[in-house]
């Protein structure tokens, strides 16, 4: 079998096995679209958990009652709770309730793009404070992180949200980075600043795209445009010749995942609901790192 093209320190088989380490310890984030659930169960193995996320569009019930059928189908998923999407105390209670009557005791907070707040909440840590005052069962509370900064926000106020976040939940995953040293060093500043959490390294899966293009159109006029704006480093990739393949990342930041001197921890594919495509991707990069899938 030819050595990976690219790697970090040591010698190409403990790089081989830190890239099947890292293989075996992804997520996948699916959007609730009409298709996704027999998407899931066509593709994804029930040992991989999935997010599913929040659109504006379709609001929090999509998302919630996706997770729950996938629940019920063997699956560890977390939903997205976006922030400015719920209205008061009472709703995040009963969300909270049918989470828990599902047996789903993950989640994914983030603030939400809703240009206006449903209610009483205008962020993620909104929301965090008050599932801690309230009490709840979950025993996984992601939060996002950044690395590349955040588009409308000072990177002052994102270090510092993370900060705050941080002591309500258990793992953070990045946003999209596709500069691997970039997110490295993120990593590093932030354990610097005092939050150790595990870092989850968000990447695009095995993504056309034509399918970038029709999830796009299909978020809903504004989400879309917000989307776009926020991803045009991807867009520039997805549009060069030959488009954009994870492998260089993955294997550069596959040895630094679970480095004990470091907080990387694993991979969350963001697969755009081309779940087929992502998992043979998978599995083809599991096969180079010699285990078979």
């Amino acid at each position: 079998m030819s050595s990976l093209r690219v790697g970090g320190p040591g010698p190409a088989p403990a790089r081989r096995q830190a890239l099947a380490q890292a293989l075996n310890a992804v997520s996948y984030e699916i959007m609730p679209f009409r298709g996704t659930e027999d998407a899931v169960l066509a593709h994804v193995p029930r040992t991989i958990p999935l997010t599913v996320t929040t659109t504006e569009a379709k609001g929090l019930a999509a998302t919630v009652d996706l997770a729950q059928r996938l629940a019920g189908h063997g699956y560890s998923v977390a939903p997205h709770l976006a922030a400015r999407q719920v209205r008061d105390k009472r709703q995040l209670a009963d969300l909270v309730a049918q989470l828990r009557e599902a047996g789903i005791d993950g989640i994914f907070v983030i603030g939400g793009d809703v240009t206006q707040p449903a209610g009483g909440f205008p962020d993620a840590l909104s929301l965090l404070e008050v599932l801690d005052a309230d009490g709840h069962h979950f025993r996984r509370i992601g939060i996002g992180g950044y690395p590349e900064g955040h588009g409308s926000i000072s990177q002052d106020l994102i270090d510092r949200a993370i900060e705050l976040k941080a002591r309500y939940a258990t793992h953070v995953v990045t946003q999209l980075c596709f500069d691997a040293g970039t997110t490295a060093a993120w990593a590093r500043r932030v354990k610097e600043r005092g939050v150790d959490l595990p870092i989850h390294v968000g990447l695009p899966g095995a993504v056309s795209r034509q399918k970038l293009i029709r999830i796009s159109a299909g978020l809903g006029l504004g989400q879309s445009a917000r989307f776009l704006r926020k991803q045009q480093s991807m867009l520039w990739r997805f549009f060069l010749p030959g488009g954009y393949s994870p492998d260089r990342l993955v294997e550069w930041l596959a040895p630094r995942v679970s480095a004990p001197e470091g907080t990387l921890r694993g991979f969350h594919l963001f697969t755009f609901n081309e779940l087929e495509k992502t998992e043979a991707w998978r599995r083809r990069m599991l096969t180079r790192a010699g285990q078979q899938p």
